[in-house]
């Protein structure tokens, strides 16, 4: 695809949100991952965006993921939520996946939240745990292959710090005074669509890996190329350990259902993060 047909399918998207929003530009991005939209359910004076009637938006197919773009008030600013992402399990091509970031980039949001359900590696983490993510693995594709796009950012941008550390400082001052247990890890995110075997479990933790997942990581990555600070949060969902029962099996309802009993304390600590962000 050639770099003008990129962008005009980027910008015939942001134009379509804008014209839904009233002038209004949103403060923050949130991309909500499986189990996780209930977050939108916090967010007042909603205006529902379907994904099917954004022109060159993919249709999610993942479980536990509703498919709209729901803005309004959450913590006293403006946002804009994805209530579900795209893959690329799914089949659709990394220009796909991460064309919503680009979108809200064109929106004007000032920070991007994003958060996935995922599987802890560390022996530590446990069904129901918040991981901040403070850096990543990425062994999927990297969205920025192919021409660049220049309006949004450099050739080779600084991956150094991919997660904001102010805003972790801020998270974890926040969790404290919630009473929230938070642990902080490294998420890797792989292709999917199955499960990791005990093998992988064992080979991502030795390579330094808190948590695994199968998403997440390209957005992150396009934010950080048009400079858009980033905070990002796992649910733990199941212990991806490699000393398995010998009748364990791994379940994607079960996650669905792990995340939504976390997304309460996720929604608590997002929304007082957006109200002290200038």
């Amino acid at each position: 695809m050639q770099v003008e047909e990129r962008l005009k399918r980027i910008y015939d998207a942001a134009d379509y949100v804008k014209s839904r929003l009233n002038g209004k530009i949103p403060f923050a991005g949130i991309v909500l991952g499986s189990g996780l939209g209930k977050l939108a359910d916090s967010i007042d004076n909603q205006i529902i965006i379907p994904y099917k009637d954004i022109p060159n938006f993919a249709v999610s197919t993942a479980t536990g993921h509703k498919g709209n773009i729901i803005a309004g008030t959450l913590g006293n600013k403006f946002v804009v939520a994805m209530q579900g992402r795209f893959h690329y399990y799914e089949g659709y091509p990394m220009e796909q996946v991460t064309l919503p970031i680009r979108v809200m980039k064109l929106l004007g949001i000032k920070y991007l939240f994003v958060s996935n359900a995922a599987g802890g590696v560390n022996f530590d983490f446990h069904v129901g745990d918040l991981m901040i993510i403070k850096d990543h693995i990425n062994l999927l594709p990297n969205p920025l292959i192919g021409k660049n796009l220049d309006e949004f950012g450099p050739r080779f941008p600084d991956m150094t710090r991919p997660y904001e550390p102010a805003i972790i400082k801020l998270a974890k001052e926040i969790a404290s005074k919630q009473d929230i247990e938070l642990k902080e890890g490294v998420y890797l995110a792989s292709t999917g669509p199955t499960y990791e075997t005990p093998s992988e479990y064992k080979f991502f933790r030795t390579i330094g890996a808190d948590a695994v997942g199968m998403s997440t990581i390209p957005e992150v990555i396009v934010a950080r190329h048009s400079s858009i600070p980033v905070f990002g949060m796992s649910v733990i969902t199941n212990e991806a350990h490699d000393d398995y029962a010998d009748d364990f099996y791994n379940d994607g309802e079960d996650v669905v259902k792990a995340a939504d009993a976390a997304a309460d304390r996720m929604t608590g600590l997002f929304t007082e993060l957006i109200s002290r962000l200038d």
